[in-house]
């Protein structure tokens, strides 16, 4: 899928369901594609290119959000052994971390709204079948999580909603320094 083929039908494709998991899945639908957006009618090249003092990119931006919604999948699935234990890992593990906010030599705009899409459609499946969206998990060990703190399926829905939007607005912000266009305004 391709930014600039965005329509209303990628909402309309998500799984029929009502209340309140209709509005999750409403509220994922709309950052998803105020983010994909940023990347319309860009190469490859350009969705690398960083614009700002930042280390960030369009389509790293693109690939960490994916996989932070991947990981949070898992974690709605198998709790917090479906992570890692972000206080034990190397300084290797932190560079390879770093990657997922990179355009790496080989990758494509549309390889990383690819799996983007999919990413989706696996957290939007689970948003419909998911039993209790008050079952909640310990979070993973990392130092930016309280010891013992717990999130329900519904909390780690509101992250990745959360880290979604604000995500598009930084993808905003380098697609204007990128050429001027803009996707929220």
């Amino acid at each position: 899928m391709t930014a600039d083929k965005l329509t209303n039908r990628d909402v309309d494709e998500a799984p029929a369901v009502g209340g309140e998991r209709a509005q999750w899945l409403a509220a994922l639908a709309k950052h998803r594609q105020f983010l994909r957006f940023t990347t319309r009618d860009l190469t490859d090249e350009q969705a690398g290119l960083r614009t700002t003092v930042s280390e960030l990119c369009l389509g790293g931006l693109i690939k960490h959000v994916a996989e932070a919604e991947r990981s949070w999948g898992d974690f709605i699935l198998g709790g917090p052994a479906a992570m890692p234990d972000y206080t034990a890992l190397t300084e290797a593990d932190w560079a390879r971390r770093a990657d997922s906010f990179r355009m790496l030599p080989g990758e494509t705009l549309a390889g990383v709204l690819d799996d983007y899409a999919e990413v989706a459609r696996r957290t939007d499946e689970l948003v419909t079948t998911v039993p209790d969206l008050d079952a909640t998990w310990p979070l993973p060990k990392a130092p930016w999580t309280e010891p013992g703190a717990q999130w329900s399926v519904r909390q780690v829905l509101m992250h990745i909603i959360s880290e979604t939007a604000q995500h598009s607005g930084h993808a905003d912000i380098i697609r204007e320094s990128l050429d001027g266009a803009k996707s929220m305004s």
